[in-house]
């Protein structure tokens, strides 16, 4: 017997979901981790329990000696592939009638398909091979703003780009993003909010999109581990430095408000703080502020800080805000 193709083990209609709940209950893990046992991908223990699929007898043992119960007795083994030999007519309406479905091997589909994928499919000319057309923008205040929104709350991995802002806090400001996006790039950003969370998503799938932004200086994967910074062309050029921090300050800055009293009299100021945990952006701002002629301060919280009104007056001046959320705090 090969083992790749193990011997398949077939159920009555909904006993093989009975008995996977039935050893999930007796264990007390999750359906990850019993696969994660049983060596098998935890989608594929997900389908046979959606009885999708016939389950694998080396694992039906494996759950039963885990579980400490016997094998069921309600069960016929079978070789694998033996439905491909129903002959008839009337074996397959015997199977249908019998199992509700014919069981498909998933080793078996996965083995046929690399045939047709390697002696035909790659050669076929489809859609689906192509990578999904987008625009290239010139290098502009807009795309430097947009490279800092992506630096402050966005994220990249090799096919797609995320941006996460708060569902109801930062909401016009989302719409700004999406509207950025699509204006840059002529695509249509997916919206998304999680369950159970309290941000949206703003998403691009666009595998040449990804590769043309980590040209422009982007990172792939983990920020703060590979302490990016601005590229070169943004930190050279005035009006894209600007652009690219008021990007990055309407994404991770925020506008606080300090109460104080003197004399029993309350008193209040503004201050603005950025907050980044890469080293080297956080020095290209704190030197982009002290050139523009702010008096910056470095928090031991790792913030990037704006605390008089006149720094405060000058920014907003100087570089504004495209989020509505910093300008109602700021002005009301």
């Amino acid at each position: 017997m090969d083992n790749r193709y193990p011997q398949r083990v077939i159920f009555k209609p909904g006993k093989q979901r009975e008995f996977i709940l039935n050893i999930k209950n007796k264990l007390g893990f999750k359906i990850d981790k019993i696969a994660e046992l049983i060596d098998v991908n935890s989608r594929t223990l997900r389908d046979w329990k959606r009885e999708k699929f016939s389950m694998s007898l080396p694992a039906l043992k494996t759950l039963c000696k885990l579980a400490g119960i016997t094998i069921p007795s309600d069960i016929e083994i079978k070789e694998p592939f033996w439905y491909t030999n129903l002959g008839s007519n009337k074996g397959w309406f015997t199977i249908q009638k019998r199992y509700g479905r014919v069981p498909v091997d998933e080793a078996y589909r996965k083995k046929k398909w690399y045939e047709w994928w390697q002696n035909k499919g790659k050669f076929q000319d489809r859609d689906i091979f192509h990578p999904l057309p987008f625009s290239k923008p010139s290098k502009s205040e807009k795309l430097a703003e947009f490279m800092g929104i992506m630096m402050g709350d966005g994220g990249m991995n090799k096919s797609q780009l995320s941006i996460t802002l708060h569902y109801k806090d930062d909401a016009e400001f989302c719409e700004y993003v999406v509207k950025l996006i699509k204006n840059l790039f002529k695509v249509e950003p997916t919206v998304k909010r999680p369950k159970m969370t309290s941000v949206n998503r703003i998403m691009v799938s666009r595998v040449e999109l990804i590769k043309f932004l980590n040209g422009l200086g982007l990172v792939i994967g983990n920020k703060v581990k590979q302490q990016f910074d601005m590229p070169p062309w943004i930190k050279e050029n005035e009006l894209y430095l600007k652009a690219c921090i008021r990007g990055l300050v309407d994404t991770d800055g925020c506008v606080i408000k300090h109460r104080y009293k003197v004399n029993g009299k309350e008193y209040e100021y503004k201050k603005l703080a950025f907050t980044t945990m890469s080293n080297n952006l956080r020095k290209t701002v704190f030197n982009a502020f002290k050139e523009w002629g702010f008096n910056p301060r470095i928090t031991q919280n790792r913030d990037v800080r704006l605390e008089n009104n006149n720094d405060m007056k000058h920014y907003f001046k100087l570089i504004n805000s495209h989020n509505p959320k910093h300008l109602k705090k700021y002005f009301n």
